[in-house]
């Protein structure tokens, strides 16, 4: 009895639905493919792939970082030459 009132819980999630439009065949017959090799349907594979990438974060999120690092990063210090200062660790 606990299935099936699992699956009638389920069955009163509601689903969302996404459309996309425009993917060109070639793309189509890759993703199929891609779906074939691991035996799943491609709804299947196409949903984990989604659910996969949503929680990658995003690039931008690190270039974001990079930036605000970079900003507390001081303009005015000069570069030193390692070779002079190489040098000058020597002559001590």
């Amino acid at each position: 009895m606990e299935e099936v009132q699992v699956v009638e819980e389920a069955a009163r999630k509601p689903k969302n639905t996404l459309t996309i439009r425009g993917l060109d065949d070639a793309t189509i017959e890759r993703l199929k493919a891609r779906a074939r090799s691991r035996k799943r349907s491609l709804e299947a594979d196409l949903r984990d792939l989604l659910t996969h990438t949503s929680r990658q974060p995003l690039v931008l999120d690190a270039l974001a970082e990079a930036d605000r690092i970079a900003a507390m990063t001081p303009t005015i210090v000069s570069q030193a030459d390692g070779g002079l200062l190489a040098c000058a660790g020597g002559e001590s």
